[in-house]
Formats: C-alpha cells, structure tokens, sequence
C-alpha cells in the first residue's frame, strides 16, 4: 500500500511539475519564429511599427524563456529521486536523446539569446537578426528532441532489451520512431495557435484600453491570420495523429472515444459518464457511427475496445478512461472555439475596415481565449500521456516498475511546495503580462531604436 501511494503521488508531482513546464516552451517554440517574421518585416519596409512590435513581444519571449528554463531543471531531477527506474532501464536511449538536445539546442540558445537580449544597439543589424533566427532555430530543435524521447516511450523501436536493460540497435529507428513525425508536427501547430491567440488576445486587450497604435493593429492581425490559418491545418495533423495512435496504440483510442466493445458504426460521442466499474457509458449523446467514419473512414469501421485490455487474471490493461475521454474532448471543444472565433473575426475583418471592423464583443472574447493554447496544449498532453498508462515505455517498462522506494510523506510535502510556487509564479507571469499590455495601451513611447536604454533588458526599447 505504502508504494502504491508514493506510486500515485509521485505521478501527479511529476504531472504537476510538467504541466507547468510546458505552458512556457509552448509559447517560445513558435514566438521565437514571429519576432523573426518581424525583423524580416521591418528589414523589408524599414516600417519603425514592425520594430516596435518585437520590442515588445520579445520581453514576453524572454519571460516565458526563463520560466520554462527554470521549471525544466526541477523536472528533470524527478528522474533520479521520483523515477529511477527508467533511467535503470533506458537510460542507453533516453539518455544519449537528453544529450542531443542539450548540445544541438540548448548551448544555441543559451549563447545567442544573450545577443538577442542585450545586443541590439552594439552589434550590427545583421548579427542581431542571425542571433534572433538561432534562437528559433534552437527552441525548435529542442523541441524535436524532446518529442523524439517521448515518441519513442509510446512506439518504442530500434533496441533490444538485454537483462532488463535497453540497448540501441538502431538510432535512425529510435529517433524516427512510429509516431515521432506526428507528435512534433501537432506539438509545433499547437505552438503556433497558442502564439497566435496569446498575440491577438493581448492586443485585443490594449485595443479595448484605448491604444490605437499601427503596432496594434498589426499585431491583432497577425494574431487573427495565424489562429485561422493554423487550426485547420491542426485539425487534419489531429487526424492523422489519431490514424498512427489507432495502429500503435489501440487501447489509447478506446479510451478517448469511450468504446468498450470492439465493434464497427462506433458512435462519436459528445456526451457520456463512463462507469470504469460497471464497464459501460451513462448518458450517452452522440453522432451514429462517427468515431468509426473519423478514425477508419468507413461508417461500419471497427473500433477497438477497452474489453479487448483486460487479462485474464482481471489485470487492467488500458488507461484510466474518465481522465482521457474528457481531456480529448476539452482538447477539440477548445480547437473548436479557436475555430469559430478566429474565422469569425477574419471574415468580420474582411468584410469591414480591418480592426475597425471587429465587434467589441469579438475583442471582448479574444481576451480570455488568450490562454486557450495552455488549455488545449495541457488536455492534449494528458490524453496522450495518462492515456499510454499503465505503461511508462509502451511494452517495455510498466509505471510502477520505475518509481522509487520514497517514503509517502516526502513526496507528498514537496508536492505541496511544488504547487504553492507553480501557482504564484503562474500568477506572477499572468500578471506581467498584464501590466506590459496595460502600460503599452496608456501611451508609453519608445525611445528611438539603437540607443541604449536602461531597464532589465537593455538595447531593447521600453515603454
């Protein structure tokens, strides 16, 4: 009993710590690329608006990178006081993959970010753009390593276990593992939405508080052209996703659609109760044979079900089902509501004059969904990954074979202080942001661009 509790409460320390974690990378990933797209703008126009619009957004960068820097190191110790048993037994893999990502991606951003930072007015424009492109450059590329682990913790391929432990036998089928290509092009679209909505949602903000300024304006734009352009694309990289989940890992997919006998004209279900004792759904409302036409594209398509992952001793084989129905279904309720807004607000924007043309109470609704990328990025992760349980590795290292013999209590009172600080330094962040949009929206003017300047970050304008 005892490891069963330090098995669950080391399970939602570490959900705890990644999921604050990765509200931040989520943000740098794609804005490391829009203050590149304005650099390259105002190299292009020589337009001063494009300029101050990275002036800006690149303070918003530089907090989210610190933040996701700094909860990162405390993840990663988990895997030695929380998880030794994976290390134990991939270490060989996971290890080596942990490595790429440092030395390809981190070392670049680290040097280059301080020249991003604080380079602006003593290096020469070129060198100040290159630096910036690297930066992105190295988010991304951290971004692939990372996934490339994960991936490959779901479809593991390219090893052999000898003795308990993993050994490499083939690293171009480790790194692009079944489902790896999938996982990194739906990571790096969600990116871009949460960008994309936290831009228009912060302008939208400094719009209603009475700033009128071109740097306003474009960047509402922008934030609207990029949530309208990318969820779609979203949309179609979410299916094929499910496609390569439905292969690798059937029990997942039984588990968000809530499907407890394999059977074709499987109802998509916008409603249910899953009863996990019972093994049936209360209450069910659903589309006849959609969950069979979206994941088979035949209306009569078999789906698996999650009586298939029962072992004859009565060992549950599937993930916990209410967690990963209901997460899924907050994902695509969410990508459904960037959706209908930011298209709303692009036809609202083309058929009238521009910003001028949005309601105020489409303005209105783009302040909260602001955040709406965290909220579909962190109901996205927990599909996949409570849905991948009661694994670790796929196959390979089961959940409760990993974590260490801590006594209850210690996890429990470090859970405590984890959430204490995440939740202060979450609303510390918020708040930040809040008051950059509020004294931007008050008429706070730049200083001329290259002139060195006091504050934090100096060589980038302050308002």
């Amino acid at each position: 009993m005892e490891m069963m509790d330090t098995l669950l409460l080391s399970r939602i320390q570490f959900a705890a710590n990644i999921s604050f974690h990765i509200l931040f990378p989520t943000i740098t990933i794609a804005l490391g690329w829009v203050l590149v797209f304005f650099k390259w703008r105002y190299a292009r126009t020589s337009d001063q608006v494009w300029m101050d619009a990275y002036f800006f957004w690149v303070k918003v960068f530089a907090l989210s990178f610190a933040m996701g820097v700094v909860s990162g190191i405390t993840m990663s110790f988990q895997f030695g006081t929380n998880w030794p048993g994976f290390m134990e037994s991939v270490g060989n893999i996971a290890g080596p993959l942990l490595a790429y990502e440092i030395m390809t991606a981190f070392f670049m951003e680290a040097v280059f970010l301080g020249i991003m930072l604080f380079g602006f007015s003593r290096v020469p424009g070129w060198a100040h753009t290159g630096a910036t492109v690297l930066v992105a450059v190295g988010t991304t590329m951290s971004t692939f390593w990372i996934l490339v682990l994960n991936s490959w913790m779901h479809t593991p391929q390219g090893f052999e276990m000898r003795d308990g432990v993993a050994y490499a036998t083939d690293w171009f089928a480790i790194i692009f593992n079944p489902s790896m290509p999938y996982r990194l092009a739906h990571v790096l679209l969600a990116s871009g939405l949460t960008v994309g909505f936290l831009i228009a949602g912060m302008s939208a903000l400094r719009w209603v508080m009475g700033e009128r300024s071109a740097e306003v304006r474009k960047s509402l734009r922008l934030g609207v052209i990029m949530g309208a352009a990318i969820i779609p694309v979203q949309i179609y990289a979410g299916d094929m996703h499910g496609l390569n989940t439905l292969e690798y890992q059937p029990a997942k997919v039984a588990a968000m659609e809530g499907n407890w006998e394999t059977q074709g004209n499987v109802p998509l279900l916008l409603f249910a109760l899953p009863d996990e004792d019972a093994r049936e759904n209360r209450f069910e409302i659903g589309i006849p044979s959609g969950a069979s036409l979206i994941l088979t594209h035949r209306l009569d398509g078999e789906v698996p079900g999650l009586n298939d992952f029962v072992a004859e001793d009565g060992t549950i084989l599937h993930p916990p089902v209410n967690a990963v129905f209901w997460s899924f279904r907050v994902m695509v309720g969410t990508g459904m509501a960037m959706l209908a807004l930011s298209w709303a607000a692009l036809f609202l924007m083309r058929r009238g004059r521009g910003i001028e043309g949005l309601p105020r109470p489409v303005l209105w609704a783009f302040m909260p969904m602001a955040f709406s990328g965290w909220l579909a990025t962190l109901a996205g992760w927990y599909t996949t990954e409570i849905g991948r349980q009661p694994w670790l590795v796929t196959g390979v290292l089961s959940t409760d074979a990993a974590v260490g013999d801590v006594a209850p209590a210690l996890v429990a009172s470090t859970l405590v202080a984890y959430l204490m600080i995440y939740g202060a330094l979450l609303v510390a962040y918020v708040s930040v942001l809040v008051y950059l949009a509020r004294r931007k929206a008050k008429g706070g003017t730049a200083p001329v661009a290259g002139r060195p300047v006091s504050g934090a970050i100096q060589s980038i304008p302050a308002e």
